[in-house]
């Protein structure tokens, strides 16, 4: 039975406990360690790049695992920090970048950039975010993208910001019922569909923030029962149609509510 719903609510209930469980995992304590006790002796960005073991912790707390190979561009990054609007990563759609060169200040902090809260104590809080909801993910990806989605929420304040991150995407279009094909439409319709569907205000409230989540978790089961119903031929069997006619009724209905209004 699919249960993102169930796991969501289990994992946030206490989310001090949830983290502190995977930090405490041997393979994640054990980078952290390393990677507290190594991060204050790096001085420049050559230093931070040519140790990967610290590199890749830090690339992976941000979100940015796919990127670690990208040395070049992340000493851009780097490099040019975010001190004025015209910055490299200022000028990067995706805020990964902004944040990890505002966690990692070596423009404005030079050797001091690997001393600040951001950049020791932050960033092992971030990786440990992100580990859970990678582990998350190995079980359940709605699961996964409902964990995303609530930490993300509250940076939200443009349609754009949504579309310029697959996963929040993902999230929104489920929850609203729009269909993935829609992304292939113009980005100024797409941006326009949601903000006529959703007040974007709502995501800096936890409560609403919580209420749509439940609404993207109960539409991701619904949508993923119908699939498996439609292509397990035991499931068939057993339930006949009436199971997969309960589970396109119920997504019917879901699709024609509509989020804050």
């Amino acid at each position: 039975m699919l249960s993102t719903i169930a796991d969501y609510t289990r994992l946030t209930k206490d989310m001090g406990k949830s983290l502190t469980q995977v930090a405490t995992q041997p393979d994640v304590s054990r980078e952290t360690d390393y990677y507290l006790s190594h991060i204050g002796n790096v001085k420049t960005i050559d230093d931070f790049l040519k140790d990967y073991r610290l590199y890749s912790y830090a690339m992976k707390a941000f979100g940015l695992s796919d990127m670690t190979y990208a040395k070049a561009f992340m000493r851009k990054v780097l490099t040019e920090g975010v001190g004025n609007k015209n910055t490299f990563a200022n000028k990067l759609t995706d805020t990964r970048y902004r944040e990890f060169a505002t966690a990692f200040n070596f423009a404005a902090l030079g050797s001091n950039a690997t001393k600040t809260t951001q950049a020791t104590t932050g960033t092992a809080t971030h990786y440990v975010t992100q580990t859970m909801e990678q582990k998350a993910g190995d079980q359940n990806e709605g699961l996964r993208l409902a964990l995303y989605f609530t930490r993300k929420a509250s940076t939200i304040t443009t349609a754009y910001q949504v579309l310029a991150d697959k996963a929040l995407t993902q999230v929104v279009q489920t929850a609203l019922g729009l269909p993935s094909t829609i992304s292939a439409a113009d980005i100024d319709a797409q941006a326009k569909m949601i903000t006529n569907r959703v007040k974007l205000t709502d995501f800096q409230d936890p409560a609403k923030v919580t209420k749509f989540v439940q609404r993207f978790a109960a539409m991701w089961d619904a949508t993923q029962a119908q699939s498996d119903n439609s292509t397990n031929p035991a499931l068939v069997l057993i339930g006949g149609a009436s199971s997969a006619s309960m589970d396109i009724d119920m997504l019917s209905k879901l699709q024609s509510l509509r989020f804050g209004k």
